[in-house]
């Protein structure tokens, strides 16, 4: 087996964790922005320090190649994202990036050369709280994203992606896309759910992640003084809305078992005590398994939108900003984690993720795979996110072993 430094990983965290950091142990660390300079700066500089190869591509995909003795052999890819959530978490997906970094200077410790080579890589934009939308950078690479649609996507300040890459310097001229087709890919990520926590499981072998789909929906009606407009003349948007965020809410038992639906962000115009609101936008986010369930899903609001406007005489637009199936990964990467797990005698479960992870997309490109760490309580994509560091190293052990053993494999 490849021994892993813990310390080492510790100190690499703690660094890594103090750019961008909150007051409250969390991470503000939004895609493409000053901090996620710093936080790039620091990655590129430690790959270099490893006498690994860098290159950036167009969209801020950033990678690092450590040869393997078999010029020929197709790559290993490992990594996850250094971006996070507004007032996020230190562990969800920065913890990834790191475990991969770690499993090459542990393979240089132990003097390993891999058959293949083993690339490491930083995706861009995984969160999609900045740019919409989410998995971005590895989106461009698996061409499910056009790269020039993408460049050209603006934030709520109006700052497009490209000039935002342009301004922390990492609009790289690579190739976009794979320059070669990697034999594999594997991600490390904390759950971000309860179950490896309940179950006592140090690690999670992930089968496949829920398939889901992004809705935005404006409900239009008309603003009006809040004292002496009558009752029944009013067509009040946010009347309209809050029936729909009810319905949706409900759905999920409707549905199936695995079905989650989640309204994330409402505004209100003019959003004001006095008056009555005009306009309302508000986004659904809805996840399953199935993908049939999801359009069925997407379907069901439809209706419960076109009901609740009908009731209160209010109009409304529903816009389909993304959706993406579910994925099943590849067997053999699942059996290389496994085997890793098994190895390390360390506990393991197999699992299906609820999250949408970069490995959904460059899944579409080569056999990929996940291996997850627990979340306690379940908590993620806030502040009090955390991963117990036992479970951490747990987690990258198995991770190393199973990124050497995929790199020692044949085709």
């Amino acid at each position: 087996m490849v021994d892993i430094d813990p310390d080492r990983l510790r100190a690499a965290f703690d660094d890594y964790s103090a750019i961008g950091a909150t007051d409250d142990d969390g991470l503000h660390r939004l895609t493409l922005s000053a901090d996620d300079q710093r936080v790039r700066d620091e990655f590129v500089s430690d790959l270099e320090d490893l006498g690994v190869s860098v290159r950036v591509d167009p969209v801020g995909n950033v990678f690092g190649r450590r040869e393997g003795t078999d010029a020929d052999a197709a790559p290993v890819l490992v990594g996850s994202h250094l971006d996070s959530q507004p007032y996020g978490g230190r562990y969800d997906g920065q913890l990834g990036v790191l475990a991969a970094l770690e499993t090459l200077r542990a393979l240089d410790d132990h003097d390993v050369e891999t058959t293949r080579p083993v690339e490491i890589v930083d995706w861009t934009n995984e969160e999609g709280s900045r740019f919409k939308p989410a998995l971005m950078g590895s989106g461009v690479y698996a061409g499910a994203h056009d790269l020039d649609t993408v460049l050209e996507t603006t934030d709520d300040q109006g700052t497009t992606v490209a000039e935002a890459l342009e301004e922390i310097g990492y609009r790289g001229d690579e190739p976009v896309g794979p320059t070669e087709r990697p034999d594999s890919y594997l991600e490390l990520h904390v759950e971000q759910g309860p179950f490896l926590e309940e179950h006592g499981n140090a690690v999670g072998v992930v089968d496949g992640i829920l398939g889901m789909a992004w809705l935005e929906v404006t409900i239009t009606g008309d603003s009006d003084h809040a004292g002496p407009t009558p009752m029944h003349t009013r067509s009040d948007a946010l009347v309209a809305a809050a029936d729909v965020v009810t319905a949706v809410r409900r759905l999920s038992t409707r549905l199936g078992d695995d079905v989650v639906t989640t309204v994330g962000e409402l505004s209100v115009e003019p959003d004001s005590i006095n008056v009555i609101p005009s306009e309302v936008t508000f986004t659904v986010d809805l996840r399953s398994y199935d993908d049939a369930t999801v359009d069925e899903g997407v379907a069901a609001v439809e209706a419960e939108l076109a009901a609740a406007c009908e009731r209160e005489g209010v109009d409304y637009s529903l816009e389909k900003i993304w959706q993406i199936p579910h994925t099943e990964f590849s067997p053999g990467v699942r059996d290389a984690v496994e085997d890793a797990a098994s190895e390390a005698d360390r506990s393991f479960e197999r699992m299906v993720g609820g999250a949408g992870h970069d490995a959904s997309y460059v899944n579409d490109v080569t056999d990929a795979g996940m291996v997850f760490v627990p979340s306690v309580d379940g908590k993620t994509h806030n502040e009090a996110e955390f991963t117990e560091w036992e479970d951490v190293v747990a987690g990258v052990e198995v991770f190393a072993n199973a990124t050497r053993r995929l790199a020692e494999r044949d085709e």
